[in-house]
């Protein structure tokens, strides 16, 4: 499973979600989908954005997490 970690990148930008999606163009809805890992996909594009406004790399919002099997 893929994580997103904005939450760790705002806190390090010291930047709140409203700012972000002021900054990326999204909705406030989409962030928190994506914060709370209920998407399927994002658009590169998307995520170049998010990484110009957070002034960080796609590795520092993405990271692969093991899925446990029963």
């Amino acid at each position: 499973m893929i994580k997103i970690n904005i939450d760790a990148m705002l806190v390090k930008r010291k930047m709140s979600v409203t700012e972000l999606t002021e900054k990326v163009g999204l909705t406030m809805t989409n962030i928190s989908l994506l914060k709370n890992g209920k998407v399927k996909g994002l658009r590169f594009s998307t995520l170049e954005k998010i990484c110009e406004a957070l002034d960080c790399q796609p590795g520092d919002l993405l990271e692969y997490e093991k899925t446990k099997k029963d």
